[in-house]
């Protein structure tokens, strides 16, 4: 029938206790005392059916029987112990000596005896253990002589004790006696006191030496109490089946000699246990169940280990009801007004419970083990508003250490050594896990005890408990369970349990990493970060170090790598640098020098003065980080100008944006961005190095490049040149062909240029929408070098940027000189050079085509001059000056000229059959050559100096002249000329000149320009030189 007890850990329980109040409190004590969470486990085990109440009261029960021939328990009476001699009326009887057994027990054998009343108000025992006297102790308290006055115990509330009934006062008082002190103590009614008292009476009647252990206290309450002796059946049912409980369990659970399973008595007595569980049973003199009960009973209690004759009952000393009976008992030393104070007859009170120890199975050992216990329970029940509990506890565990140590220990004893001692240092490592949470600058004292408590219980189970584990070791946390590195490890776990706290108020997801303002919250936590490091500095460093040289150390490594991952983790998900991110790394970087010099400071009494514990912290390179994200970043705003660049190849038409802005709307875009990721760029608060500078210049300067070379994509000007027709001689006309031509030019059917001339004084520009075009390119690259120029000297001359001596920066700072984007600026000079060469030769030889290289002297030169094309060129020119910018207007205008000079001797010397000249002509010509040069000379304000224009018509103007010559001269000229470039000097008769190579570089030494002259030449000499030197074809008219 017995059951093998399970090694049992409850969970934390809730425990409705009454709440602590500061010594001397004389506040009432409340049925709606509130409820504290005690996550404690309770060592013993849980015996069902039965709750601390029931325990506290079969202590009493034992207690008394056991100390019924002491003073006050009814071996006297009240009164005559009111009238001993021994104790003086005032309370003050002698004080109980200290017995060997250390603090735990009260007087010793040889100490005077304390007679019940007029105790001492010092007590040996709250000395020994650090804790304070009581200004008012139950002794002193007075209680009327024979009758219930209202501080006599009867006046005490109790569930169970009927009210309402008149108590009339007494006017003798006396102290209290230690009976009645322990019934207050133990809140035990004066009608259960009075039960037991009966029952003692007529159970010991005639017997008056018997002693406590032969007695079975349950069985004789349940044969000498009746139902009338309670308020209800429903009570004393209750009661009848608490007796019965605590026989089970002491008799066949958990008994101190096992049973065995065929053992008759205990299957008489589980038959009768649990026949009471439906109705009360029968347990008067004549009941034959009252019967089975006394022998099943007395059968179970009267058995020995071998058999053998036994003089001592075993009811109540199998463990663990007999511990859970005894630690009751010993919670009645706490006062009742404030439970965190012990009672001053503590003494003589632990002396009586002594008394107990037989009828229980308690040796001095398991006393001091349970002491031990109850105060550290005591301590945590009251929410851990009493130090001196701890303290006492503290002492307590020193004699707790000593009987671990000896070698009669049982197997019992070990048991509940270790299972008290494992409750009390997970009990005190979980505080110490979180200390943050437990601990603050007015109770970290109570630190001060904890630790200590925790390694003398680690020290009792690592050294005298056999195949003890530590909970640390069997997880794995800590490899050396020594102090040092159990501290570390309590260092560690409270600073993360306080940084995840950190987070929860902020809201800060570490998994998902996701918080509506997560820059601010990251800066916010390190500025908590950096106050949470000031606080264990300052108020648990200076408990820690006991036991960890470099305390504050470990707590600034452990800081320092919650907030770096927590870093790490937020970088992970950043692509590149911006504002904000740049303020979290300066904040971070702050941090991290304040915990390094934290750690500095902390092991500066170290062999290498910290280097090992610094070089455990991973740092933020937080400088590293930044230049890496702003690379990243700047990679990231020259990719997006990339996609600005590429959008503007798609869509730009080269239409200007306005009149003001007579620029490629792609261009600006460019620009606008550019500008804005200079910016930007600047506005990143960290610190900026020329590398970093030149790398966001190379990018931008690339992408000006990129673009220059879009915007010069507009073909060349040799597009727009008309081919060089065929060389062929000039015929004379027959005297009916010259008569037929007259006619013509009369009726004015074959004057090409006869529109023109018969227009108005104001003629329409040629220039058409593809030039145009052409000028708003022109426009854009010198919005583009204007920009750039912009650009560059925002680079050079910045203020942010970290330049080492000597250094180029330095440099521009002090001559104000600009030199990121020299080829760019190169290339868009070369492209402005190339598209206003292009425009130029567009208007010249395309838009302007019809009016000079298709009509300009075609047919005979007095009827095709220039003017026509002059005065359409004058109005090509004014819109020309229109669209293209101030900048851009003299090389534009410098180009057209040139082109207008290069169409004009195209027309002299390339103009094709229609063309042809006489020497007559060239007075004509030269008036025109003056007329052109003038167009240019007087266009705008100065655009173009009368020197340039002199200089770029040199050319035309010797050509002019060439035709002005002879056509012996130029035959001449042209002879000598052509074999001086053939290299073959004087030819000889018989030998034929070679024809000169077309160059296309008109020029009046060139021998092919002077062959030109003389194709156009029309007379007899010239084309008989031509046909018998060349055998140049005739020309068809």
């Amino acid at each position: 029938m017995h059951t093998k007890m399970q090694p049992q850990f409850h969970p934390p329980q809730h425990i409705k206790t009454q709440p602590a109040q500061k010594p001397g409190s004389n506040a009432p004590h409340s049925d709606d005392d509130p409820i504290i969470v005690v996550d404690l486990v309770w060592p013993f085990g849980n015996l069902e059916g039965l709750d601390r109440d029931d325990f506290r009261e079969s202590a009493y029960e034992i207690f008394f029987t056991a100390c019924r021939s002491s003073p006050g328990f009814g071996g006297r009476t009240a009164a005559l112990a009111a009238s001993d001699g021994s104790s003086s009326g005032d309370g003050n009887g002698p004080v109980p000596e200290l017995g060997t057994s250390g603090p735990g027990l009260g007087s010793g054998p040889g100490s005077p005896k304390p007679k019940g009343v007029g105790m001492a108000i010092t007590s040996r025992v709250k000395t020994a253990l650090g804790l304070k006297m009581l200004k008012k102790s139950p002794s002193r308290r007075t209680s009327a002589g024979g009758v219930n006055g209202p501080s006599s115990p009867a006046a005490v509330a109790s569930p169970r004790t009927p009210s309402g009934s008149t108590i009339q006062q007494a006017k003798i008082r006396r102290p209290l006696t230690s009976a009645e002190i322990m019934r207050l103590q133990m809140r035990v009614s004066e009608q259960s006191d009075n039960r037991l008292r009966k029952t003692l009476m007529r159970t010991l009647v005639g017997q008056i030496g018997r002693r406590a252990e032969t007695i079975i206290l349950p069985l004789e309450l349940l044969r000498h109490l009746k139902p009338s002796e309670f308020n209800d059946a429903q009570e004393y049912h209750i009661w009848q089946k608490r007796q019965l409980r605590i026989l089970e369990i002491g008799l066949l659970i958990h008994p101190s000699i096992p049973v065995g399973k065929d053992n008759a008595s205990a299957s008489r007595l589980l038959e009768i246990i649990q026949l009471c569980e439906t109705k009360t049973i029968d347990t008067s003199k004549n009941s034959e169940t009252m019967k089975s009960l006394s022998n099943a009973v007395a059968a179970l209690a009267w058995r020995s280990v071998d058999d053998a004759p036994s003089d001592t009952c075993r009811w109540a000393d199998g463990y663990p009801l007999n511990i859970h009976i005894y630690t009751a008992l010993l919670g009645s030393i706490f006062d009742l007004k404030d439970d965190t104070l012990v009672l001053n007859e503590v003494d003589e009170l632990l002396e009586l419970m002594k008394k107990t120890w037989s009828t229980l199975g308690i040796t001095r050992s398991i006393h001091n083990l349970c002491f031990t216990w109850v105060l550290f329970e005591q301590y945590v029940v009251t929410n851990q508003v009493e130090p001196d509990l701890l303290g006492a506890t503290l002492t307590m565990l020193t004699d707790v250490a000593n009987d671990a140590k000896k070698v009669d220990r049982d197997r019992i004893y070990l048991k509940m050594l270790k299972n008290v001692l494992t409750s009390m240092k997970r009990w005190c490592e979980k505080r110490l896990l979180n200390y943050h949470a437990s601990f603050h600058a007015q109770n970290v004292v109570l630190m001060e005890n904890i630790i200590p408590l925790m390694f003398s219980a680690s020290k009792i189970l690592d050294e005298d408990v056999p195949g003890y584990v530590s909970s640390a070791a069997e997880k794995g946390d800590v490899k050396d369970d020594s102090k040092g590195n159990r501290v570390n490890h309590f260092i560690g776990s409270s600073l993360r349990s306080a940084f995840s706290k950190l987070l929860e108020e902020r809201s800060i997801n570490i998994v998902s990493f996701e918080n509506e303002d997560m820059i601010e919250s990251l800066i916010k936590l390190a500025n908590a970060t950096e106050e949470l490091a000031t606080k264990e500095k300052e108020i648990f460093t200076p408990v820690l170090k006991k036991y960890h040289p470099i305390a504050a150390g470990v707590a600034a490594v452990t800081l320092h790598t919650c907030y770096g991952t927590l870093l790490r983790q937020y970088l992970a998900g950043t692509t590149f640098l911006t504002s904000e991110t740049a303020l979290v790394l300066q904040r971070a970087g702050k941090l991290e020098k304040v915990l390094v010099q934290m750690v500095v400071e902390d092991s500066v009494d170290s062999e290498d003065g910290g280097k090992m514990m610094v070089r455990e912290m991973i740092p933020y390179e937080v400088d590293s980080i930044k230049i890496n994200l702003l690379r990243k970043w700047i990679h990231d705003s020259l990719k997006k100008g990339k996609e600005v660049l590429v959008r503007s190849k798609d869509s730009e038409t080269w239409n200007p944006k306005s009149k003001s802005e007579p620029y490629a709307q792609s261009a600006i875009d460019l620009v606008r961005h550019s500008k804005e990721a200079v910016e930007n760029f600047f506005e990143i608060p960290t610190i900026i190095t020329e590398n970093l500078v030149t790398d966001i210049a190379d990018g931008i300067e690339n992408l000006f490049k990129e673009y220059v070379i879009f915007v010069a994509s507009c073909g060349a000007k040799q597009n727009y040149m008309p081919t060089l027709p065929p060389l062929t001689r000039c015929g004379q006309d027959t005297k009916f062909m010259k008569l037929w031509k007259k006619a013509a030019r009369t009726v004015g059917s074959n004057d090409p240029n006869q529109h023109l001339t018969d227009e108005d004084n104001n003629p329409r520009p040629s220039t058409s929408r593809g030039t145009q075009r052409l000028y708003v390119r022109l426009n854009t690259l010198y919005y583009l070098l204007q920009h750039l120029n912009s650009l560059d000297k925002t680079l050079s001359l910045s203020t942010r940027v970290i330049a080492s001596p000597g250094s180029r920066y330095n440099k521009n700072r002090q001559l104000a000189c600009c030199s990121f984007f020299d080829q760019t600026r190169f290339s868009i000079q070369a492209a402005i050079q190339h598209v206003s060469e292009v425009a130029a030769y567009r208007l010249m030889f395309f838009d302007s085509n019809s009016v000079f290289y298709s009509s300009l002297y075609v047919g005979d030169v007095e009827n095709a001059r220039i003017r026509p094309a002059l005065r359409i060129l004058k109005q090509n020119l004014t819109l020309l000056c229109a669209i293209l910018t101030d900048r851009a207007q003299p090389l534009a205008l410098k180009e057209v000229m040139r082109a207008s000079f290069e169409a004009y001797l195209m027309v002299l010397l390339a103009g094709g059959s229609r063309r042809h000249f006489t020497i007559m002509d060239h007075h004509m010509i030269e008036e025109d050559t003056q007329s052109l040069k003038r167009v240019f000379c007087t266009c705008g304000e100065g655009l173009i100096l009368e020197d340039v224009v002199e200089k770029e018509a040199a050319t035309v103007e010797a050509i002019v002249t060439l035709m002005g010559q002879s056509t012996q001269q130029l035959i001449e000229d042209f002879s000598t000329m052509a074999c001086e470039a053939s290299g073959s000097g004087v030819i000889g008769n018989g030998q034929k000149l070679p024809m000169p190579p077309t160059t296309g570089k008109w020029n009046r030494s060139d021998a092919n320009t002077i062959l030109r002259v003389l194709c156009h030449r029309n007379d007899k000499i010239s084309n008989h030189f031509l046909k018998k030197t060349f055998h140049l074809a005739k020309r068809r008219s």
